[in-house]
């Protein structure tokens, strides 16, 4: 009987394409035989069995040495990726054995300095750690949620209206105040008296969506009856703000070069002030925390880098 076609997944192994490799350089499939200690027909047999496999031919035989036809030249090119690829993943799963987790991913809310949180990613890689980092986008519970449901095994900015389980450790981050702000050419811009809950809500708010995917979400700031316009983020929100679209409270530091410039201006209101109160999280567990997660929480334990992180700076 005869035997079964092979498979490219059956021919195309790391030794296979070292000898490829071996033949290009040698330029001829007698050479490439001496240097593997084969005889040349064992070595012509094997390129044939990858060349059927492939259905393709990888060497121009015309002449006495061996040269690569395009559709060679193309699987070495690969080929010298994939062995390269292969290197590397030997290191990493060398190095994650000493400690080092395959992948860390951080949920990170929209209240944290985005300039801080890259100037930390950029100190954490500088360890040149086999981890893989991975950022998620969070807005209010759905940044513990991530948590929570496995996608995240560190939350920045869990804000302090969130119900906190009781498998979660949790540490204070900071706190943010807000302001009410509207456009110059808003009719709120206008008032000459303290504005109240009333006269707020006949207007638009402009509110960012709580991205959690389970029960309802969190809303802060909203009043009843008051119409939304909801956005997915802060930059939105501000930019919504700035054309007048609605109104609402903005991060200080987000809104105040804004203010200085006269494309916001802040009515006053007899609400209460409203400051966010932010931690980050992580999942309780029996082992002692991996490299990775213990140099994020052990920066996160800097106040400095804390403060930095709940303070927004506009350039």
């Amino acid at each position: 009987m005869p035997r079964p076609r092979l498979s490219p997944r059956d021919v195309l192994t790391p030794e296979a394409l070292l000898m490829l490799q071996r033949i290009n350089e040698a330029g001829s499939f007698a050479a490439a035989a001496r240097e593997s200690g084969l005889v040349p027909s064992a070595l012509t047999y094997r390129v044939r069995q990858i060349e059927d496999a492939l259905d393709v031919l990888l060497f121009d035989r015309s002449s006495r040495q061996a040269r690569l036809t395009p559709a060679g030249t193309e699987l070495l090119k690969e080929g010298a990726r994939l062995l390269a690829e292969l290197d590397v993943i030997a290191n990493r799963v060398k190095r994650v054995a000493t400690g080092w987790e395959a992948q860390l991913t951080l949920s990170v809310d929209g209240v944290i300095n985005r300039t801080t949180l890259f100037e930390l990613c950029e100190s954490f890689f500088a360890l040149n750690p086999p981890t893989r980092l991975r950022l998620r986008d969070e807005v209010l519970s759905g940044t513990l949620e991530a948590l929570t449901s496995g996608h995240a095994d560190l939350a920045i900015g869990v804000v302090s209206e969130t119900l906190l389980p009781e498998d979660v450790n949790t540490l204070p981050l900071g706190s943010q105040p807000f302001i009410f702000a509207v456009a110059p050419h808003h009719p709120l811009a206008r008032a000459t008296s303290p504005l109240n809950e009333e006269a707020i809500a006949r207007h638009r708010a402009v509110a960012v969506a709580d991205s959690a995917s389970r029960g309802k979400g969190l809303t802060i700031g909203l009043l009843g009856g008051q119409d939304v316009f909801t956005v997915p983020g802060l930059a939105e929100k501000l930019d919504a703000q700035l054309r007048g679209i609605g109104v609402g409270f903005l991060p200080e530091g987000l809104a105040r070069p804004h203010i200085e410039a006269g494309r916001l201006v802040t009515p006053a209101v007899s609400l209460k002030p409203r400051t966010l109160n932010i931690s980050y999280a992580w999942r309780k567990s029996a082992a002692t925390p991996g490299n990775a997660l213990a140099w994020w929480l052990s920066r996160l334990a800097d106040p400095v880098t804390r403060k930095a992180l709940v303070t927004w700076k506009q350039g």
